[in-house]
């Protein structure tokens, strides 16, 4: 029974049969962003500084983080970055759209995420990333109203005219492969409709403007026909939909979402795997949170529910309330402030509280996943991966998955996955849950 293990493990598990070919990251990367706001230009200015040695890359994975290969004996532990064959910061190109015409610096101004102290050094860097007209229906983003907006007789030809986008970017930038990232702001909320069943039935809906095709859709479908990877980082219907997830495929596009993994969610997602873990139950949670839209609050609410599952824990979850307050409170502006309240009990039923008071910079969280996920998702591509990237869950509030799969918000299984498929990537030996060093050393005593 041992050897046919042993035998299983190696067959499965050993690097010569995993090795992907990866083409190596040459030449320029375009990071292409709908959405030249906050969060964009935080990531934006963050790398332009990073890049003249005036800051850090704090909060990103793919710069700051580590990887453990092989055996602990072995003490291996290179940075990610020197591991895979990540695009360089320096190689790095950035362009985008938007629906005001202000310039990255002047964005970044208005936003006031950052201080002026960092953004003088790079002024010049940023004045010159300036936005292409966006796409825009104000049916799906009421708080806006900016000018720098596309036309066009038909969703269609808006499609065609992001494409061109594309093109001329690529062309004029010099850069040998491109990735877009979803920065927007939110659109309204949306339900999955016949028109976002099939290929055909969405390019008929771009053509005959259908209504519950969304600007984001549009940007997507863009991407996809392009051959870009596209990664949502708002809870919006976006390339979650059978029409896009199929043309992904058919096009070997690296697509993945939704929602950046940032402030209360985050908190949430790194304490409740620790009570599960612990097999402490749960009677109450309760949170306020500054977002405003119903799309956020449906991203939001099933995280506790995945991760806890209280149908296999009825003892301990099974009448968890879960309540979320959504206040938006307009003088913070970025800064946020969420409160949590959570009841707990523990041996004999005895209960004990738990509060979250977190003063999050959202953007300052969430420039790090964009520039993450722009790495990966050209790592991707450039691995022959195609469709959704499940591996990515663990920069997303509401990961995409696969049709009739649950989604894993435990932020702790989702490092694990992310970095095993690094592993895999590099034809190294996965480090599983079963424990790698138990089974290498018994194959060294056998």
């Amino acid at each position: 029974m041992a050897q046919k293990l042993i035998s299983k493990y190696l067959t499965i598990f050993n690097p010569k049969h995993m090795k992907e070919q990866i083409e190596q990251a040459n030449g320029k990367l375009g990071i292409l962003i709908p959405g030249l706001g906050a969060v964009a230009t935080t990531m934006i200015a963050g790398v332009e500084a990073v890049k003249k040695g005036l800051s850090q890359p704090i909060g990103s994975l793919t710069q700051m983080g580590n990887i453990r290969l092989g055996k602990r004996t072995e003490n291996r532990y290179p940075k990610i970055k020197d591991f895979v064959p990540l695009a360089d910061l320096k190689d790095i190109v950035f362009g985008g759209w938007d629906v005001y015409d202000d310039n990255v610096y002047e964005a970044a101004t208005h936003a006031k995420v950052l201080e002026p102290g960092l953004l003088l050094p790079i002024k010049s860097e940023l004045e010159k990333i300036k936005p292409m007209k966006a796409v825009f229906d104000k049916e799906y983003v009421r708080n806006l109203d900016g000018k720098n907006v596309k036309e066009a007789a038909s969703k269609y030809e808006l499609a065609q005219q992001v494409m061109k986008d594309i093109d001329d970017f690529k062309n004029n930038s010099g850069c040998e492969r491109l990735v877009m990232v979803w920065c927007g702001s939110t659109e309204k909320y949306i339900e999955e409709t016949d028109v976002h069943k099939s290929i055909y039935a969405f390019e008929t809906g771009l053509k005959s403007n259908d209504p519950l095709i969304s600007p984001s859709m549009i940007y997507a479908y863009a991407a996809i026909k392009k051959g870009v990877p596209f990664a949502n980082g708002a809870p919006n219907l976006t390339c979650d939909i059978p029409a896009l997830i199929s043309l992904a495929k058919e096009h070997g596009v690296p697509i993945g979402g939704k929602d950046f993994k940032t402030g209360q969610t985050l908190m949430k997602t790194i304490l409740a795997p620790g009570l599960h873990a612990r097999s402490l139950g749960i009677r109450g949670w309760f949170s306020t949170d500054p977002d405003n839209f119903k799309t956020k609050e449906v991203s939001k609410l099933g995280v506790l529910d995945d991760i806890l599952r209280p149908e296999l824990n009825p003892d301990l979850y099974g009448e968890l309330y879960h309540k979320i307050r959504i206040n938006y409170y307009p003088p913070h502006g970025d800064n946020k402030e969420s409160w949590d309240n959570i009841d707990i009990f523990g041996w004999l039923g005895y209960p004990m509280q738990i509060k979250i008071n977190f003063l999050c910079r959202d953007s300052i969280l969430a420039a790090p996943i964009v520039l993450d996920l722009a790495l990966f998702f050209d790592l991707a591509k450039r691995a022959n991966m195609s469709g959704i990237q499940e591996w990515l869950s663990f920069y997303f509030k509401s990961p995409q998955t696969a049709e009739g799969l649950r989604p894993e918000h435990d932020i702790f299984k989702q490092l694990i996955k992310l970095q095993n498929t690094l592993r895999h990537m590099m034809g190294e030996d996965l480090i599983t849950h079963l424990g790698l060093d138990y089974y290498q050393d018994l194959v060294e005593a056998l």
